[in-house]
């Protein structure tokens, strides 16, 4: 089996500006804004941080105008406050509508971002300009065994109660190259987990999303069915290596949405946009700079395996 690569992206690039906050939906919602240009907006996966942008923000924003934001379940003031897709797609517009950003926008989202990248796209969709998704849900039922394990009534409970041994082996999963599971990211890992209701609301949209079966059916179902009637320019990478959702999801992307462009990150896990940085973010600027193709094939909201 060949090893990780050699050439290693800058492991923990420090945030490009400092934090500002913002009043959202009743949130105290913590946000990084730089750039001048077309505006794009950084989602988020799964119980993480904006910091996951940390490798993308300064040079996206070198050519436009970049937000990221912690989305309101994991932000330290609100944490029992969402679950549905939607209710997180809505909060994604509430922000941008607080920052005064109203021009149609590329959502780039990681992981459970990107199914809220998906969900904003058909519940917003003349606010959604293109779609960058980097190992997204919403494609198949493939999930990693510790997320299955975390989706159990009272297994999850005692699993987070081991919350360091939890944060150490999430990461090891997040990541295919061992050298960015760092003793840093873990301690930021645990900071979030640490917050008072973080492990109850980390459970309640994990089980939201998820069982011990896999990602659930219904609503990966319902979003393709109405995406089909909003063909966006999208454009879905994915890591090879990805353990938290699998790279086969990536042919029922292909399935589904055949005008997307594609592409496959050799050695690499579910944060491409952070082990493949530069990279990830050379083909995103040259996708971004495009011009959009008006009359994009329907996707296929019916296709198998949805």
């Amino acid at each position: 089996m060949k090893g990780p690569s050699r050439t290693l992206d800058r492991p923990r690039p420090s945030l490009a500006v400092p934090a500002r906050f913002a009043d959202v939906l009743g949130h105290r919602t913590r946000y990084l804004a730089l750039g001048e240009g077309s505006p794009v907006l950084l989602l988020h996966g799964l119980s993480r941080s904006l910091e996951d942008w940390s490798a993308t923000l300064a040079p996206l924003g070198a050519h436009h105008r970049v937000y990221a934001l912690d989305l309101a379940q994991f932000n330290a003031a609100s944490r029992d406050a969402y679950a549905a897709l939607g209710d997180f797609a809505h909060f994604a517009k509430a922000f941008l509508d607080a920052v005064g950003e109203h021009r149609p926008l590329a959502v780039i989202g990681n992981s459970l971002g990107g199914a809220v990248a998906l969900r904003f796209a058909a519940d917003y969709p003349e606010r959604v300009a293109k779609l960058v998704l980097a190992g997204s849900a919403g494609f198949g039922r493939g999930l990693l065994w510790l997320l299955r394990l975390l989706a159990l009534p009272g297994v999850g409970e005692l699993c987070l109660a081991l919350d360091r041994l939890a944060a150490e082996i999430a990461l090891r999963c997040i990541f295919y190259d061992p050298r960015f599971a760092t003793r840093a990211r873990v301690r930021e890992t645990l900071e979030l987990v640490r917050r008072p209701g973080a492990k109850r609301a980390l459970l309640r949209a994990l089980r939201a999303f998820g069982s011990p079966l896999g990602v659930r059916a219904a609503w990966r179902r319902e979003l393709a069915q109405r995406l089909a009637a909003h063909p966006v320019p999208m454009l879905v990478v994915w890591g090879e290596r990805d353990r938290i959702l699998p790279v086969r999801h990536l042919q029922r992307v292909r399935r589904l949405y055949p005008h997307a462009r594609t592409h496959l990150f050799r050695n690499t896990g579910h944060a491409p946009q952070l082990e493949r940085a530069a990279a990830f973010n050379r083909l995103v600027l040259e996708f971004l700079a495009e011009a959009a193709l008006p009359d994009a094939p329907k996707a296929r909201g019916r296709a198998a395996g949805v």
